[in-house]
Order: structure tokens, then sequence, then C-alpha cells
């Protein structure tokens, strides 16, 4: 039997390998600032995920290596997107304002 991989898969790979570069040079320089709104986005795009493995897994019909790989792309992209919006929440906690302490009462001008 001969395998013939062609262009293609070279191709496929070359482009897998240039966009893991890409991504390490672009996530590198991203300003602490613009970090929470981007993982949002980021959350956002891995519900595409989601859906495509929700739409592998309904096209599987009998293919029993089918079935397997879209449900194990649902149960990742689920759990990739749960923990970046729990990731996202804890971090948007961190700029809300405190309680003032029991017993201190602020002013009009916020000041104890």
């Amino acid at each position: 039997m001969d395998v013939h991989y062609g262009i293609g898969a070279l191709a496929m790979i070359y482009i897998f390998v240039l966009a893991i570069f890409t991504g390490v040079e672009v996530i590198s320089r991203v300003p602490t600032v613009l970090h929470t709104p981007l993982m949002s986005g980021a959350n956002a795009i891995h519900g595409i995920v989601l859906i495509g493995g929700v739409i592998v897994l309904g096209k599987a019909g009998g293919s029993p290596t089918l079935g397997i790989l879209g449900f194990i792309a649902v149960i990742f992209g689920a759990l990739n997107v749960v923990g970046g919006f729990v990731v996202t929440d804890r971090m948007l906690e961190m700029f809300k304002g405190r309680a003032p302490a029991p017993g201190k009462s602020r002013d009009s001008e916020g000041k104890p």
C-alpha cells in the first residue's frame, strides 16, 4: 500500500508551524491592560471550536474515529470556554473597588 501525502499535508504543517511562531510573538507583546479584553475575544473564538466539534460529532455517522474525535473536541471546547470565562470573571473582580471596612464612613468626596 503506497501512501502519498502530497503538497497539501506539507502546506498544512508549514501553516501550523508558522501560526505557532506568530501566536507566540503576538501574545508576548500584549500589554497587561489589554489582556482581559483579548481573553474575552478568545473565549468567543473557542466557542466556534465547540460548535465545530458538535458538527463533527453530528456528521460522524457510523465512523467510530470521527465520533471519538468529535466527542473529545466538544469536551475540550466546553472546558476551554467555561475556564476562559471563569478566569476573565476573576480578573474583572480585581478591578472592582473594595467595600469600606466596618465602622469607617466616607464623606461625599469618598475620603475616610
